[in-house]
């Protein structure tokens, strides 16, 4: 019987421009662990790391760099990490959640039952989201290196590519 190939299936896996964007009043590039990991975990997996910045929790500076970065033809996917949670700096979800024009209310829900099964109750306290902006692929994760190293491995790396292909 011959075999039928299954649908969404990636033969030549393309390198993805993506931006790391990590969104904190304290952090500086030395002891940034998640966009540290955010980079290099896309670069094993052969995409590009086009643009990488560290940002201050102002919804209008997660905006501007959010328009900045999808008026550039290159960038196809934006992973901001940080200013999730719900304390009065953590604005990231404020500011792209009115953006997006499509959701994927899945990650978040998927994020946050798996994040549930490591930290318990507290998972419920993540806005983590993801959704399109411009054709890109947006993904808003918590700051948490732990946080970011479990929505990459189970969630982001898996459909990263064929997610991008929809797009196109």
């Amino acid at each position: 019987m011959p075999q039928i190939p299954l649908p969404h299936t990636e033969q030549n896996k393309p390198s993805l421009a993506c931006a790391v964007i990590t969104v904190s009043d304290t952090r500086t590039q030395e002891d940034d662990h998640s966009g540290s990991y955010l980079k290099e975990s896309l670069q094993k997996g052969g995409h590009r790391v086009l643009y990488y910045k560290i940002i201050p929790d102002e919804i209008s500076q997660i905006e501007e760099i959010l328009e900045q970065l999808c008026f550039s033809r290159e960038i196809e996917v934006l992973l901001f990490n940080g200013g999730t949670g719900i304390a009065p700096r953590d604005t990231t979800y404020d500011a792209l959640a009115g953006k997006l024009e499509k959701t994927l209310p899945g990650f978040g829900e998927l994020f946050r039952y798996l994040s549930y099964q490591e930290v318990g109750s507290r998972a419920m306290a993540s806005r983590a989201t993801a959704g399109i902006y411009k054709g890109r692929l947006i993904f808003s994760l918590p700051g948490s290196t732990g946080a970011v190293k479990l929505a990459m491995e189970k969630l982001i790396e898996p459909e990263l590519i064929h997610l991008v292909s929809q797009l196109k």
